[in-house]
């Protein structure tokens, strides 16, 4: 859809609300690069766990503060999807992990860490025509972006996906533990003093609870044609 113009979509919201595969979807319908900022607190901590300086319930900040400063942390953009590399390594399937999502939260509210993080952000989002999605895209990353997304859905909807997809990945958990882990993430999200999650006051809501993907699209399609004053319709692929 030529007629967009060249902005930054920044899609915040709660997790497990199908923030990334929202973002994914409307980067391949309207051509937009996308870049997942949860991919990079994914990264970092994956980094920090195969050092040993996070694990056990614990975090050592000094440890992770010496590795971090060289982490070669990049995206690809390969077969119409961007991935996340850890210098030649694609840590995708790694960083998506049950291990991982019991660390991301703690890990991605330390203040240098997001500092860290929204440095690249920058730097890979110049030039516009980007949709980023995270926790404080809108709010703190990207507060003049074009248009804001701030998605959301019921509690124990969002449990039941995430739960979901990690059995369909082999994982061992229950429903009550993502539950846990979702509720505790949710509540460190929204009351970290750095950066904490909140809707953006010109973000528009995205309440999916009951909504198929395509419904999802849909709906963002009809945002942009009322938001830029867009006349023509695309077909949608998905």
């Amino acid at each position: 859809m030529s007629s967009i113009p060249d902005i930054i979509i920044a899609v915040d919201g709660y997790s497990s609300t199908g923030k990334s595969t929202f973002a994914k979807l409307i980067a391949k319908e309207f051509t937009f690069l996308y870049l997942d900022s949860g991919a990079m607190y994914r990264g970092v901590t994956l980094a920090g766990m195969e050092a040993g300086v996070i694990g056990d319930g614990k975090i050592d900040e000094e440890g992770l503060r010496k590795i971090i400063g060289p982490l070669p942390l990049h995206f690809r953009q390969e077969e119409g999807a961007t991935r996340l590399y850890l210098g030649e390594r694609c840590i995708e399937t790694e960083i998506r992990g049950w291990a991982v999502s019991q660390y991301v939260s703690p890990v991605s509210a330390i203040p240098w860490v997001r500092n860290w993080v929204d440095d690249r952000l920058h730097a890979f989002s110049e030039g516009g025509r980007v949709i980023m999605d995270g926790r404080d895209i809108g709010t703190t990353v990207f507060p003049n972006a074009e248009l804001k997304i701030f998605m959301t859905a019921d509690p124990a909807v969002r449990a039941q996906r995430r739960y979901d997809e990690l059995v369909a990945k082999g994982e061992s958990t229950t429903l009550e533990e993502v539950l846990a882990n979702l509720q505790d993430r949710d509540y460190r999200d929204s009351h970290r003093p750095t950066s904490p999650l909140r809707q953006a006051d010109d973000a528009y809501v995205l309440d999916n609870t009951h909504m198929t993907l395509h419904e999802e699209v849909v709906w963002m399609l009809g945002l942009l044609q009322g938001k830029f004053g867009l006349l023509e319709s695309p077909g949608l692929s998905c």
